[in-house]
């Protein structure tokens, strides 16, 4: 802080005092806070930049030891950094980085339901996140949620229409949504038959009594008795 040197005391003469009202102290005292609170603003930016440093400083340690498959440490080091960034302002860009990285440590430890729930974190962050998207779908084809996996390959698309590793992926998944679909559908069908025949059986029939028809020219289906 500057110190504002005091002028030299003018040897008293009759008449010399300050005339009442002066704003002399008053302008003085008004600089030296102006002084003050400007050293506190750079200090505080300064503090903000080394925070910023030790923010990514732990991000590249994670990146390190992810890279030499040490992905539990990494985490560790991932939190670390995303506990320092989540404090300051604009630091978006390491928190995303940060949770998209914690994710692909879960992908590799098989943790799939932690990847999609890091991922989706570093996307709100960041929505247009192409890394966090394609792992987000790549645990959810580890799961078998296809159709979040395509919605997931689409949203890649959109942003970059040449992206081959989300087309690749996509023309993989489509495929297999149709046959868990078409899965659920049997399974959904065999559920109600087996409902519908312990209520018929009471009356000795089944569901194999009943056969249904459908009309070719309205799409509509009609319900035929047989014993």
């Amino acid at each position: 802080m500057a110190v504002i040197e005091p002028e030299p005391e003018a040897e008293e003469t009759q008449g010399s005092s300050s005339p009442p009202g002066s704003t002399v102290g008053v302008e003085a005292a008004s600089a030296e806070a102006h002084e003050e609170a400007f050293e506190d603003a750079l200090t505080d930016e300064q503090m903000r930049k080394k925070a910023r440093i030790q923010a990514n400083d732990a991000k590249t340690e994670g990146n390190k030891l992810f890279a030499a498959g040490q992905y539990n440490d990494a985490l560790s080091q991932y939190e670390t950094a995303l506990q320092i960034a989540t404090e300051l302002e604009s630091a978006e860009d390491i928190c995303s980085a940060c949770y998209s990285n914690r994710a692909v440590c879960f992908l590799k430890l098989g943790k799939y339901d932690e990847t999609i729930k890091e991922c989706t974190k570093a996307l709100d962050l960041n929505p247009s996140y192409l890394k966090a998207l394609l792992r987000r779908g790549e645990a959810h084809e580890k799961l078998e949620h296809y159709d979040e996996a395509i919605a997931d390959m689409k949203s890649i698309i959109e942003v970059d229409p040449s992206n081959e590793q989300a087309k690749r992926s996509l023309f993989r998944l489509e495929p297999l949504a149709a046959e868990k679909r078409e899965k659920m559908k049997e399974e959904m069908m065999a559920k109600l038959k087996d409902l519908g025949n312990s209520v018929l059986g009471r009356f000795g029939m089944s569901v194999d009594n009943f056969k249904a028809v459908k009309d070719p020219n309205t799409g509509s289906y009609s319900i035929s008795f047989q014993k």
